[in-house]
């Protein structure tokens, strides 16, 4: 799909995905588009300047709430080199156990967190279970014993369930699908900067050991978790629902929002004349069940693992990896730093041109294969500045092919509520990834970890075949039915049936 925008327009897709834009002359029926409504209706607008405004308006505060968020999930490694483990008296295998039972409440509760979502509005449903999460997290630093740290990460991971897949979804009810990964990357890149934050703040944090008789590390808890409590109430009054209620927009620019939302991703139908496909966005338990029984979710899972699993090996391990090649404690928290920065600007970078041109699958499968590099030249050498750089290059791979895995999933979504369940269901199963990694880097393999490098290596290897399968696909199934559609096949299908297949039809065009 044309990833350019000039003018409204409907899109023209052929059987590789690539659109080309026209204007057209029908009506909808909701969203302000009355039956005289035409894409040439909105034509005075400038579409720029709208996307602008609700990239000013929404972005920055998402980008903030997943900061706090992978900040809160991932300052456990910075507690740990601050003697987390020694003073709870923990063996190395009950750490990470507390690392991983985050991941099966995270992933159980994604699904039913995104369907609420959209009920619940997510100016209430948001900032309600950051409060929740910045309680937890507060409570971390007054734990006792092993018992403690674990409940309150299985509690954590309830809470924090909803936020991630809620505001992934959540953008793609504002953003067109050629413009969703450059938002997604904006966002998603707090996520790194939440990891040079992190190694920043804890750095500093550490140094308030012995205040109040308590240890530097459970600072780290203490003052992260009562920061998120106090953006949570902020938020309450600072995100914004929906493009129909949005108060920033005028009444023409919220129609035009919600116009061209309804129509992205199905072709027009030359031989009909001016036939528009709208996306079914009533709630409906088989669009729920559709995404479960959708092969493109299961698969695509297999990619997201292949980029989640080394992700969680760096957020989570990376501070112990740096200071087991011989890095005192607070070097080790700045070290990690440069790495997450660059990752952030590389993730921006590659978004834009990915929407540029409209394609998804070789700048994931690129910066997978720079994930590959990173690995292979951590587990060759044990040379402190060697593996470094491999990190560093991993780390890179990492942060800009997770943002376009995410994007190009909900590209092929079609339906409010199918993308809805289908995004959460990619997240939340695709974070037990993040279970996986928790127990790739043990202590006893320290300081080369070659299992964990060599294990990161080989779910990269998969993920990759993975995507290699999806293309494959998508390939075939558009050239099915641009076939179909040359020959008429598409006429025995009302607007509303089109609809409500979604992604299904045969004037559904995947992106890849």
């Amino acid at each position: 799909m044309s990833a350019v925008l000039e003018k409204p327009a409907v899109v023209e897709v052929d059987e590789a995905g690539i659109g080309t834009r026209k204007d057209v002359s029908d009506h909808s029926s909701a969203g302000g588009s009355a039956p005289e409504t035409t894409y040439a209706s909105f034509a005075h607008l400038d579409e720029k300047k709208i996307l602008r405004k609700m990239d000013i308006r929404l972005i920055p505060m998402l980008a903030l709430l997943y900061l706090l968020s992978f900040l809160d999930r991932g300052n456990i490694g910075n507690a740990k080199i601050e003697g987390l483990q020694e003073d709870l008296n923990m063996t190395n295998d009950q750490y990470n156990l507390c690392l991983t039972v985050f991941f099966f409440t995270y992933a159980a509760f994604e699904v039913p967190s995104n369907l609420l979502l959209k009920k619940l509005r997510p100016s209430r449903w948001l900032p309600t279970i950051m409060v929740a999460w910045g309680t937890v997290v507060t409570l971390m630093g007054i734990v006792q014993n092993f018992r403690g740290l674990l409940s309150t990460r299985l509690f954590l991971g309830v809470a924090e369930a909803g936020l991630y897949p809620g505001c992934a979804y959540y953008l793609t009810m504002w953003y067109c699908r050629s413009e969703i990964q450059l938002r997604q990357a904006m966002f998603f890149s707090a996520a790194s900067i939440a990891g040079a934050f992190s190694g920043l703040l804890a750095y500093a944090i550490a140094k308030l050991d012995g205040v109040g008789g308590l240890a530097g590390w459970r600072w780290i808890f203490i003052l992260e978790g009562l920061a998120t409590v106090v953006v949570a109430f902020a938020s309450f009054f600072l995100l914004h629902d929906f493009p129909e209620t949005a108060k920033f927009l005028t009444e023409e620019e919220r129609a035009f929002v919600i116009f061209r939302l309804k129509y992205q991703g199905h072709m027009e139908a030359k031989d009909e004349g001016s036939v528009r496909v709208a996306q079914a966005d009533e709630f409906e338990w088989k669009y729920v069940w559709a995404a479960f029984k959708d092969w493109q979710i299961w698969v695509n899972i297999f990619v997201y693992w292949g980029i989640v699993c080394p992700l969680y090996g760096v957020s989570l391990f990376l501070p112990s990896i740096i200071k087991n090649l011989g890095y005192v404690s607070s070097t080790a928290q700045l070290l990690t730093v440069p790495i997450y920065i660059v990752a952030a600007i590389l993730a921006v970078v590659v978004a834009y041109f990915s929407d540029r041109v409209g394609k998804r699958s070789p700048f994931v499968v690129t910066c997978m294969l720079a994930i590959l590099v990173g690995y292979i030249l951590c587990i060759s050498t044990g040379t402190p500045g060697v593996v470094y750089a491999g990190v560093f290059i991993a780390a890179a791979g990492i942060y800009s092919s997770f943002a376009g895995n995410i994007a190009w999933l909900s590209n092929n979504l079609a339906g409010g509520y199918k993308r809805s369940a289908g995004m959460a269901i990619q997240i939340g199963v695709g974070n037990l990834g993040g279970a996986f990694a928790s127990n790739f880097y043990r202590q006893k393999d320290a300081p080369r970890y070659i299992l964990g490098h060599a294990l990161e290596i080989g779910f990269t290897s998969v993920g990759l075949i993975a995507a290699c399968v999806l293309v494959s696909n998508y390939m075939r199934i558009n050239k099915k039915r641009a076939k179909i559609v040359r020959e008429g096949g598409h006429n025995q299908f009302t607007p509303e049936e089109l609809s409500a297949k979604g992604d299904r039809a045969v004037t559904f065009r995947y992106i890849y």
